[in-house]
């Protein structure tokens, strides 16, 4: 059981750092945001996320409401991992994820490192702002659930990553349930 949780939160740690090594300007908007998009994608090809964070529906996007409720106070292992520094923007600081140690690729599979690398090169430069437009994209997972205000704070449920079109949507959502059958066996 704790193994599990274990191997959830290194992979976590690790996207975390992988992100900010790669990217720039990885504020905490950003960075909710790159992990969104990681595991949602990856839900959308295989029926499992690469972190097994939940992400809520909030005005501004998705949000992994574990990570947000440490934000502030981050737990000792992913202090160890990243500082949050305030960096000066005009008229105001934003506070950019910086690592504190080298990403370990071990923790993944390729298929999840091929998503880090597509992920970090695509938005790479980008700033929070280009990737709330991203996160808020019309019929996706977010605004779905988001459904003008309606589903505020509600979970987004990650098979809403996977279209009504897609024509491997059954294996995958197969996939996802035989997945969420083994860590409910496991006791997660």
């Amino acid at each position: 059981m704790a193994t599990l949780r274990n191997r959830d939160r290194e992979k976590l740690i690790q996207a975390i750092l992988y992100f900010a090594q790669n990217t720039q300007h990885l504020g905490k908007t950003k960075l909710f945001k790159l992990l969104y998009l990681l595991d949602f994608e990856h839900f959308r090809h295989t029926g499992r996320s690469v972190t097994g964070m939940e992400y809520r529906a909030w005005k501004m996007g998705p949000v992994p409401i574990e990570l947000m409720q440490e934000w502030d106070q981050l737990e000792p292992d992913l202090a160890a991992a990243i500082v949050i520094e305030p960096t000066r923007v005009i008229d105001h600081d934003r506070y950019e994820v910086r690592a504190r140690r080298a990403f370990d690729p071990s923790h993944f599979s390729k298929r999840e490192l091929s998503l880090l690398q597509v992920i970090a090169q695509q938005h790479r430069d980008a700033l929070s702002q280009n990737m709330v437009d991203v996160t808020h994209a019309e019929n996706g997972a977010w605004e779905k659930t988001w459904a003008d205000g309606a589903g505020n704070d509600r979970v987004i449920g990650y098979a809403l990553a996977v279209s009504e079109s897609d024509p491997h949507r059954d294996a995958v959502l197969a996939a996802a349930e035989e997945h969420e059958g083994i860590r409910a066996a496991q006791g997660r």
